[in-house]
C-alpha cells in the first residue's frame, strides 16, 4: 500500500486531517485500531458531543508553551468549526460557559467527517493496529496488522493514554521517542480525585451531593458544579482543578461563593435563635452537607448558643474547606490526557518535527491540553486542519 499522507489515528484529529489533506488532492489513509471511528467523539458531553467553545484563548490551555496553539487556534477558529457544523445541517446549542453541543447525538459530528472523508476520497482502515514507524528514504514506513503501508508522509493522531477500555494506547509517545523527539510528562487530566481511607469515612455519607461552588489549587479557581462520590470529589469544577492539582498538594473548596455566609447566620440567629445551626445552614446547602459541616465544626446546641467566633468558624468551613486528595481516577475515566509530544519539537504552524521532515503530531498526542467544555476538541480540528495544510 503506498499513499501520500498516512494519518494513524482515526478521532477527531485524525479524522478532520484526513479531509483537509485528501481535499488538496493527496492520497490519504486513515489507520484505526479500534472497530469504529470516532470513538472517544460518540461518548462526548453525554453522547451530544461537545464539540467546541465560543470562548477559545490560549490561556485556557495548558502547556509547557502555552502559546504554541495560539497559531493554529486562529487560522482555524472555533467559528470556523462551527461553520462547518451548519454547512452539514447539525442543530446544535449553547449551554454554560460557551460550551457547544449538538441538539441531537453526538453520532452526527462523526457521520460528517467520514462523508467529507468519502467525498474527497480518504481511505479508512478499521480495526487495525499501528505497530511502529520507520524511516524509508524520504518517506517512511508504517508497520501495521494488515502489512507495511508506504507513505510520504505521517500525521500521528492517536490521541493519549485516556480511557484505555476504547482503545488508548500511548502508541504515538512511542513512536515520537523512537524518532529523538522529547515528551514533556503525561498524566491523567480533566479526572475526579480521590482520598484517603481515613478522609473518605467522613465523606461517604455526602456521597451523591452535588453543588455550584468553587475549588482551588494554588492561585487557579473554578466556579462550576462539583459531587461528592464515595472515592472522593468530581463534577466539572473538581475535573478542571486536577489539571493542575499535584499529589501531595491540597485544595480549597468554597461552597457558597460570593456569599457572605457568617453575616447569614448572624441575621437567621436574630430572627429565631432556637434553631440548630445544621438548620440554618440548610437553607444555604443540602442538609446532610450543612449536618457534616456543623459536626466538622464541633458546634452543639442551638444557634442562639454561638456567639460571632463560633459562627466566623463554622462559615469557614463552608466558604474555605481545605482536602489534600491522594490521587485521581486515572486514565480509566481521564478525560484527557495532560503533557505529550513536546512543542520545542514541532513546528507552530504545520505540527511537524523540526528534526524529521514529513512526521507531524496532532491533537492529544502534543503536549497542549484545554480546559473541560470543547476546548480539547478546538484544539483537534484547530491542529489537524494546520497539519492538513501542510502535507
Amino acid at each position: 500500500m503506498q499513499v501520500d499522507v498516512a494519518i494513524l489515528g482515526g478521532g477527531a484529529a485524525g479524522l478532520f486531517c484526513a479531509a483537509e489533506a485528501a481535499g488538496r488532492g493527496r492520497r490519504v489513509l486513515v489507520i484505526e485500531g479500534a472497530k469504529a471511528a470516532g470513538e472517544k467523539i460518540r461518548i462526548s458531553g453525554g453522547g451530544r458531543c461537545n464539540f467546541t467553545n465560543l470562548g477559545i484563548a490560549p490561556e485556557r490551555f495548558l502547556s509547557q508553551n502555552p502559546r504554541f496553539a495560539l497559531s493554529a487556534l486562529k487560522r482555524f477558529t472555533q467559528w470556523d468549526f462551527i461553520g462547518r457544523v451548519d454547512a452539514a445541517g447539525i442543530a446544535w446549542h449553547e449551554k454554560t460557559l460557551g460550551q457547544l453541543f449538538c441538539d441531537g447525538s453526538a453520532t452526527q459530528i462523526i457521520a460528517m467527517l467520514l462523508e467529507d472523508m468519502r467525498r474527497k476520497g480518504a481511505d479508512l482502515w478499521l480495526s487495525t493496529r499501528v505497530d511502529g514507524v520507520e524511516r524509508a528514504g524520504s518517506g517512511f514506513r508504517v508497520l501495521t496488522s494488515r502489512g507495511v503501508v508506504e507513505a510520504g508522509r505521517v500525521v500521528v493522531a492517536t490521541g493519549g493514554k485516556s480511557i484505555p477500555k476504547m482503545g488508548a494506547s500511548g502508541i504515538g509517545y512511542r513512536i515520537a521517542e523512537g524518532f529523538g523527539l522529547s515528551l514533556v510528562e503525561t498524566r491523567p487530566a480533566l479526572v475526579p480525585l480521590t482520598f484517603a481511607e481515613q478522609e473518605l469515612e467522613g465523606l461517604r455519607g455526602l456521597a451523591g451531593i452535588a453543588v455550584p461552588g468553587r475549588v482551588s489549587a494554588g492561585r487557579t479557581s473554578f466556579d462550576e458544579a462539583l459531587l461528592f462520590t464515595h472515592r472522593g470529589l468530581s463534577g466539572p469544577a473538581i475535573l478542571q482543578i486536577s489539571s493542575y492539582w499535584r499529589e501531595g498538594d491540597e485544595i480549597a473548596l468554597d461552597l457558597a461563593p460570593g456569599r457572605d455566609v457568617a453575616a447569614e447566620l448572624r441575621v437567621m440567629r436574630g430572627q429565631g435563635g432556637r434553631i440548630a445551626p445544621r438548620t440554618a445552614l440548610a437553607q444555604i446547602l443540602p442538609e446532610r452537607l450543612a449536618r457534616h459541616l456543623e459536626d466538622r465544626a464541633g458546634l452543639t446546641g442551638t444557634l442562639a448558643d454561638q456567639g460571632n467566633a463560633r459562627l466566623d468558624h463554622l462559615a469557614a468551613q463552608v466558604r474555605d474547606w481545605r482536602l489534600r486528595p491522594v490521587g485521581s481516577e486515572g486514565y480509566r475515566t481521564a478525560e484527557v490526557t495532560l503533557g505529550g509530544v513536546s512543542t520545542e519539537a514541532l513546528e507552530a504552524r504545520t505540527l511537524e518535527a523540526k528534526a524529521v521532515p514529513g512526521l507531524h503530531f496532532i491533537g492529544e498526542v502534543v503536549d497542549v491540553t484545554g480546559w473541560l467544555g470543547g476546548y480539547n476538541f478546538q484544539w483537534a480540528w484547530s491542529s489537524a486542519w494546520a497539519a492538513g495544510q501542510a502535507v
